[in-house]
């Protein structure tokens, strides 16, 4: 085989080899697109079926996918409660979506979230995601994971601040900036961080 085929060849196994990657591993949501699925319902632990679109407001959306007992969940309890808080008093809508599939039997289950929700004094939906296909939509991979809409797309994605481990050593907090250059409708400073927790249990 000539040199110049073989690297052809080469080239192209190369591309079905990254294709293939991309398509295992998701694509999270890319900045300014809209809200995906945002029809499709989920159960609320209040026991109402509700979409994306019926929480979102005039003037946008909060997503945060969470669960009941990941460490990092635990960690950011406060810090979810108060952005969640916080987008209520500002006209904002937010939802938590809860995509661990594989835990529906035991800690993550409906029950399970019910009970967490009201011990967290939840003031905003907390819905399961049934086979994770609103984490998949988004790309979702951590809990905590944060994906905040103007209205018209994603304006900020990732972690809630800069230290999971230590509320009390935050230097920037990132969703909070955010959603008060969303309030003042100008683009967040800082658009894009990385989400650090527990992964998001899909069934295989």
């Amino acid at each position: 085989m000539k040199k110049g085929t073989f690297f052809i060849l080469m080239l192209i196994a190369c591309g079905f080899l990254l294709s293939f990657i991309n398509t295992a591993a998701g694509n999270e949501l890319g900045l300014n697109a809209p809200v995906p699925m945002a029809e499709e319902k989920m159960k609320d632990v209040s026991g109402k079926d509700i979409s994306l679109n019926s929480i979102k407001t005039g003037k946008g959306l909060l997503v945060i996918f969470s669960c009941n007992t990941c460490p990092y969940v635990k960690l950011s309890e406060s810090r979810i409660k108060e952005v969640s808080d916080n987008c209520i008093k500002q006209g904002i809508g937010c939802i938590i979506i809860n995509s661990n599939e594989a835990q529906r039997a035991d800690e993550d289950s409906f029950d399970a979230m019910t009970k967490y929700a009201s011990s967290q004094k939840l003031n905003c939906p907390y819905a399961m995601d049934i086979n994770s296909k609103l984490a998949d939509a988004f790309g979702a991979t951590r809990t905590p994971q944060c994906f905040l809409f103007n209205t018209t797309g994603l304006i900020y994605k990732g972690a809630i601040d800069d230290n999971v481990k230590d509320a009390g050593a935050v230097k920037t907090p990132y969703l909070k900036d955010a959603i008060d250059a969303l309030v003042k409708n100008t683009t967040p400073a800082m658009q894009e961080t990385k989400s650090i927790g527990c992964t998001i249990k899909r069934v295989e």
